[in-house]
């Protein structure tokens, strides 16, 4: 028995058994003892996290998966099961903290990402499968095309370490790009002294005309007069660092 890969839910399902090996090794398994695995398919990860010492839960919405998965993987029982990622509360389901990890579907890579930065307090980790132009995204620096909205948000709140480039020809079916595989490790969000809502309008309202300087992207929002003559207004969004962003909402904040 195998499951049928499923184009509307971007299945892919990965065949080499080394990668996978390494995408659950990356996990550090500290400070938590529970692992949510976010479309495990037919389980070529769950197969090695289930061998790791920590709790190990899935969110599946694909029936044959989860048919196939109760199967093969009889300790995962109906309790391991979360449902749609997107559509759970982490604070409700955990109760307290659990890693990410999966081979994610292309299609709602973007919101799976958000998805974890809305629930920082509850996720300290994830290791991930991308599209690799999602996963550079993710990881890029200041003053390069790939840095925006994306790498702000998320460096803000996690530090961001690209491991490695997977091939196209170890899915089955193979996608049309290839996958980067990132890790995602908390860092104290102290800086953003409970100022994220507006860190996040800052940062989208700057990378949206992003070859405009801040000073014209930000009209918006109505820069405070206090900040008129900022020197960062002088500049691109893609110039700033995220630390940048962080000191320039907090002077936003109380000016």
């Amino acid at each position: 028995m195998s499951v049928r890969a499923k184009k509307h839910l971007g299945q892919h399902f990965l065949t080499d058994e080394n990668i996978a090996k390494n995408i659950v090794d990356a996990l550090s398994l500290e400070n938590y003892s529970k692992v949510l695995e976010v479309g495990p398919g037919m389980g070529v990860l769950t197969k090695y996290l289930l061998d790791k010492k920590a709790e190990i839960f899935v969110a599946e919405i694909d029936r044959e998966s989860i048919d196939y998965l109760k199967n093969h993987y009889p300790k995962l029982e109906d309790q391991h099961f979360t449902g749609d990622f997107l559509k759970i509360n982490i604070t409700d389901v955990f109760k307290d903290q659990v890693a990410v990890i999966g081979n994610f579907p292309y299609n709602i890579s973007s919101q799976i990402l958000f998805k974890i930065i809305d629930f920082y307090d509850d996720v300290p980790e994830m290791v991930g499968m991308f599209q690799k132009e999602v996963a550079e995204r993710t990881a890029a620096i200041p003053r390069t095309k790939d840095y925006g909205i994306l790498s702000v948000l998320v460096q803000a709140l996690y530090d961001v370490k690209y491991l490695f480039t997977v091939h196209e020809n170890v899915f089955n079916p193979p996608p049309k790009v290839k996958s980067g595989v990132i890790k995602l490790t908390r860092n104290p969000k102290e800086g953003l002294a409970g100022n994220e809502v507006l860190f996040k309008k800052i940062v989208k309202a700057g990378f949206n005309q992003r070859r405009k300087k801040l000073s014209n992207s930000l009209k918006v929002l109505e820069i405070p007069e206090a900040l008129q003559n900022h020197p960062f207004l002088e500049k691109r969004a893609e110039e700033l660092s995220v630390q940048d962003f962080i000191s320039f909402t907090n002077e936003w904040k109380n000016a």
